[in-house]
């Protein structure tokens, strides 16, 4: 499924990535699409909730929807950052500069710029020097999970704002059963998809599909099935990017 880049960003301050490689001989089935509301705009978005700039990158993509009316169907598809990290997680402050070689000074401005940011698109991000990275291979499942019910979207959200406002461990089982329950979704089945694994196949497949397609980093949001957008691009741009895709949608 080849995309057109409109916009492709690895710069540190606008995309979070990781050094796995695709296999471009891959060629998985997975079925992408689903039913849309009349006129919205398909729009994956692969991510990790581990990555600020995928929430940062969101809202500012719901700033432009908000700004051009244009509607969009959103949907999330998996991405781990640190496939590697252990169950217990890691020290955000400690993983950064292990991975990126920034020193706590570079460490803490950044942080600085993504907080004020958070704070002008009503997003706050609360990180104190104990803040962990978890590794989400169980959230990712809980997400496939979600979709199945309808709920997808309102979890991410609300996995978003647990983890980075709120600073919860990601790695409980009885924290993401609670997460789950916010957003309507049974508890019951929520623990047992946690527990079972059941999904973890199908979470891997969706996983090397997109690095097989060459994304290596997140937010990767794909406009109409077409458009490829890397990185936290801004307000500006993601309406462009909707208003093009709107405009070809109406001509077909």
């Amino acid at each position: 499924m080849p995309f057109t880049f409109v916009r492709k960003s690895w710069v540190a301050n606008r995309v979070c990535h990781n050094d796995l490689k695709g296999d471009p001989n891959m060629d998985t089935q997975i079925k992408m699409t689903t039913a849309l509301p009349q006129s919205a705009i398909e729009v994956t978005i692969v991510s990790d909730v581990m990555c600020p700039w995928c929430i940062i990158g969101y809202r500012q993509l719901e700033q432009a929807m908000a700004d051009t009316g244009i509607n969009a169907s959103i949907r999330w598809e998996p991405f781990e950052l640190n496939p590697d990290m252990p169950v217990t997680g890691q020290n955000t402050s400690e993983h950064i500069q292990q991975k990126y070689g920034s020193t706590p000074e570079q460490s803490e401005q950044s942080r600085a710029q993504m907080k004020t940011l958070g704070e002008s698109l009503g997003f706050a991000f609360n990180w104190t020097p104990k803040t962990h990275m978890w590794n989400t291979f169980i959230t990712h499942q809980l997400l496939e999970f979600a979709l199945s019910e309808g709920k997808q979207h309102q979890l991410k959200l609300a996995l978003f704002e647990a983890h980075f406002t709120d600073q919860r461990d990601l790695s409980q089982t009885d924290v993401l059963v609670d997460i789950a329950a916010t957003v309507g979704l049974d508890t019951d089945k929520a623990k047992r998809i946690i527990e079972s694994g059941e999904l973890g196949a199908i979470t891997r497949e969706k996983q090397q599909y997109w690095q097989a397609r060459g994304i290596t980093g997140v937010p990767s949001m794909i406009f109409g099935g077409k458009y490829l957008v890397t990185g936290a691009q801004g307000v500006a741009a993601y309406t462009d990017i909707l208003k093009r895709t709107a405009a070809e949608a109406a001509t077909v």
